[in-house]
């Protein structure tokens, strides 16, 4: 079974775990603990048994923010096929004991994402459009929609799906795995912001949601707005900065 193109990882890099661990346990119902990884401080969040999130804290300083890594068969090709595609390698490809070898990597147009190579050659758990708590729909907002479609289907083998005519926003064109639809891309909402994923994670109200949210020290950005398949979202920025989605049930 070949995993490429499966959403698998969602990595906040954040300047203070402890405090984004106590904003997104309640808002998500997350449980953290240690990695266990000798020398390196990385923060497991889990959802019930399964694992769906990671929190770092960076080398140097650096924006807060969501990376989102997608599943590969061979990472080391995958990565050099980024660069044959227009894109920029990052961090090159290496291994994470136990875990799979991974790469840093950026589109053409500038967003960064991660490449992931499990090394069980599953997708993993952390991505379940069923699930709360886990990762349910992905959004790229990007300079340049018809070449990021371009350099995704080539690099991940994804297909285009609908395309929705937002009006003055311009068209969200869906992107879809042999099993649906599991994300979207978009032009920027904003002119001067950098083309960059947004992850977007289940839960089981919207509204309830949003106000754990702001209860424990977040802002909601927009929302909450009724989408296809009757169900909601709304856009939130942690109290550090990292910004996020949420969906569900109103």
């Amino acid at each position: 079974m070949s995993v490429l193109g499966h959403p698998f990882w969602y990595e906040l890099t954040t300047a203070n775990p402890t405090a984004s661990a106590a904003f997104y346990g309640p808002v998500m119902g997350w449980q953290f603990k240690d990695s266990g990884m000798p020398g390196f401080d990385y923060t497991l969040a889990t959802h019930g048994a399964d694992m769906v999130a990671g929190l770092m804290a960076p080398d140097t300083p650096m924006p807060e923010f969501w990376m989102t890594y997608f599943a590969v068969d061979d990472c080391d090709a995958s990565a050099a096929r980024v660069t044959a595609l227009g894109g920029t390698v990052h961090r090159a490809p290496e291994d994470i004991p136990d875990t799979g070898r991974f790469a840093i990597v950026s589109d053409p147009q500038g967003a960064v994402f991660g490449l992931m190579q499990p090394e069980d050659g599953q997708p993993g758990a952390a991505f379940d459009q069923k699930k709360p708590g886990h990762a349910n729909w992905h959004e790229l907002q990007t300079s340049d929609p018809a070449a990021a479609l371009t350099f995704y289907k080539a690099l991940l083998g994804w297909t285009a799906g609908e395309a929705m005519d937002m009006g003055p926003m311009g068209t969200y064109q869906l992107v879809s795995l042999p099993t649906g639809d599991i994300g979207g891309l978009m032009p920027l909402a904003q002119p001067g912001i950098p083309p960059h994923w947004l992850p977007v994670f289940g839960t089981e109200s919207v509204a309830a949601a949003m106000t754990r949210i702001t209860g424990v020290g977040g802002t909601v950005l927009e929302g909450p707005m009724e989408v296809p398949g009757g169900v909601f979202v709304c856009y939130a920025a942690d109290p550090q900065g990292a910004t996020f989605g949420l969906v569900g049930p109103a």
